[in-house]
């Protein structure tokens, strides 16, 4: 059979990206998943972006990846986060039509010719002297490959738990991926149990939303693509706000003892930052009632996502507890909710490009590296997507840093720090917000891709021609004067205090109250200017504001990422024997030694090595 370049070993939201990328650069792919109707299915939760996630996708887009792209084809519903709070924390987060996202993105992968598909279940991988050399499949094939990048999400040896129940699966319904593990174990890969949940799906029609709050999408609404040029749908659905309350806290404290998350059953480790309704009730008893979220499953389905009533309870218990909810008096379910133990690999055996320590050739992404979120693996798809190609024709190995992404910094945690729960993306992990913002993604990684070979000419171009304009109309305000009959109506209409003589427009844009969209609708002088931009209008205005308000927090956060990348930068000797560095404590020892890392930038951030042990290691390299 065919030898391919890239074989990617399932086809979610990691594999996809993954897939597409290497695609993209030239690669001939091969994308092996169980289910060809379930192409980047959202087996969670319908929605994309979010705190920090939302910044993922962006940067994803900016480099040629699908997500946003396919995210605002099937997008029915806009919201930017954090708006009241600065454009570092604004997060642009999108409801989909679950069926839609999935046909749309697997629209995207046979457009590209390069792209093979085989529907078939991976058993082992073909390892030869530590170095992969393709896969085999439970039909008996083996198919051969230069490189394999695994991404089997919830499936490796997946174990379903509703109550006492159990059934093997990788999603409800669906068979779970075996031998995998007990392949890579075997040849001395650290691996570990994880466990993630999913809440029950609600029937809309015994749904009454008029005892709930309704929370509609952001009016003039919004695009995750830089490519895109509608910002979001003509019309958006809904999402409504419900609360629990004692009544419903003691039906589930009731039934406790029946799940197997505090029975025993379940041994591994679940999400923090995404815990079930028990674990709620337990964790914050003081608590007298939890938000939770109904959202639509898409445009033409009554189907509907219960966000925050993630549960492995008894379908019984979980059905008598929501009932009890206002508004849910009356509600079906088309299923219950469940909670899924996996098998994952410790991410601190992997390179920065993805690639495995101990087997060449072998590169991880998603699940399989302890993360959970959609965005958190197709950012690893990506990146391991573009490294595979670059194993297979020898090209340069491709590695963002910290101060470049939150994609660097989602990577770099993994492989430096490990982890000990599944991880999730937040602003409060990245150093560098004011520098990693949502509405810059383009500026900072397009010319990256552009030269890797993953965007075209037109959209570098566009990139380009947008920051010309913004450049523009920041050195026409810079320059401008108003005069108070120019700008005084506005000024008053928003609460701010009048000016009393001609003043610089760059020193009223400076004022916190003051938006330049608005002073662009309401001040003359700078609407002509505004006018020059067409459809990009918002776009460009939105980053003049930014650029101009928050001018000086950038240059600092600049000057802290030049301190920072000297130390980075400053390379660790390859045969450096750290075990025989007494003077560092026991465990930097034994971290160092085990991670190998390659600069003392990424020694500083190992858990356990303080900034003593990297003073101690600098030392003895000047020596």
């Amino acid at each position: 059979m065919e030898k391919y370049d890239v074989i990617v070993v399932g086809a979610g939201h990691a594999g996809s990206e993954a897939a597409i990328a290497a695609a993209k650069l030239g690669s001939s792919v091969l994308l092996v998943t169980m289910d060809m109707t379930k192409i980047a299915q959202m087996s969670c939760n319908p929605a994309m972006g979010g705190i920090a996630k939302g910044q993922i996708i962006r940067e994803m887009d900016a480099m040629g990846g699908m997500s946003g792209v396919v995210t605002d084809r099937s997008m029915i519903q806009f919201r930017m986060l954090n708006r009241s709070k600065g454009p570092a924390m604004w997060s642009p987060r999108a409801q989909c039509d679950r069926m839609l996202f999935s046909w749309y993105w697997r629209e995207e992968l046979e457009k590209n010719e390069r792209v093979h598909f085989w529907q078939d279940v991976v058993t082992g991988l073909e390892i030869k002297k530590h170095r992969v050399h393709g896969v085999k499949t439970l039909m008996g094939n083996k198919f051969s490959g230069k490189t394999v990048i695994l991404t089997s999400g919830t499936f490796l040896n997946g174990l379903i738990h509703i109550g006492k129940q159990k059934a093997e699966g990788g999603r409800i319904g669906e068979l779970p991926s075996k031998g995998i593990t007990e392949q890579l174990r075997s040849l001395g890969m650290k691996t570990g149990r994880m466990k993630t949940g999913t809440p029950a799906r609600i029937d809309g029609r015994t749904v009454n939303f008029a005892e709930m709050i309704e929370q509609k999408g952001d009016e003039e609404g919004g695009a995750f693509s830089y490519m895109t040029e509608r910002r979001g749908p003509e019309r958006q659905k809904s999402c409504y706000i419900v609360h629990t309350d004692q009544k419903v806290h003691e039906i589930i404290r009731k039934g406790i003892k029946y799940s197997p998350l505090f029975d025993g059953t379940i041994q591994s480790i679940g999400p923090r930052y995404c815990p079930s309704i028990e674990d709620k009730i337990v964790t914050f008893s003081e608590k007298e009632r939890h938000q939770l979220f109904l959202e639509p499953e898409g445009w033409n389905t009554v189907e509907y996502y219960l966000n925050g009533f993630s549960s492995s309870l008894p379908w019984e218990v979980q059905y008598e507890a929501m009932k009890n909810i206002r508004g849910l008096e009356k509600v079906k379910i088309f299923r219950p909710g469940y909670a899924i133990e996996y098998d994952y690999f410790d991410p601190t055996q992997l390179k920065h490009t993805l690639e495995s320590n101990m087997i060449e050739g072998l590169f991880m992404a998603g699940q399989v590296n302890g993360t959970t979120g959609y965005e958190e693996a197709g950012a690893q798809g990506l990146i391991s997507g573009i490294n595979a190609h670059a194993k297979c024709h020898g090209k340069e190995e491709f590695v963002l840093g910290r101060e470049e992404g939150y994609i660097g910094v989602l990577i770099d945690d993994l492989v430096s720090k490990g982890v000990d729960e599944p991880y999730r993306m937040f602003t409060s992990r990245a150093e560098y917000r004011m520098l990693l913002r949502q509405d810059n993604a383009d500026e900072r990684l397009t010319e990256k891709a552009y030269r890797l070979g993953m965007v075209t000419d037109e959209r570098m171009k566009r990139m380009e021609e947008k920051y010309r304009k913004r450049d523009k109309m920041v050195e026409i305000l810079n320059k401008m004067s108003l005069r108070k009959e120019e700008v005084n109506p506005y000024l008053e209409s928003i609460g701010s205090s009048k000016i009393k003589q001609t003043v610089k427009a760059k020193s009223l844009i400076l004022r916190p109250e003051v938006t330049v969209k608005q002073m662009a609708l309401q001040v003359e002088k700078i609407g002509k200017i505004a006018e020059e931009f067409n459809d990009k209008k918002d776009e460009i205005i939105e980053s003049v504001e930014i650029f101009m308000k928050y001018k000086g927090y950038v240059e600092r956060e600049k000057l802290l990422v030049e301190k920072m990348k000297r130390l980075e930068n400053i390379q660790i000797p390859e045969d450096i024997r750290f075990d025989e560095l007494s003077s560092i404590s026991t465990e930097a020892r034994q971290k160092l030694n085990r991670l190998r890392p390659k600069t003392i930038g990424q020694a500083s951030r190992i858990s356990g090595v303080s900034p003593s042990d990297i003073h101690v290691l600098l030392v003895y390299m000047r020596r």
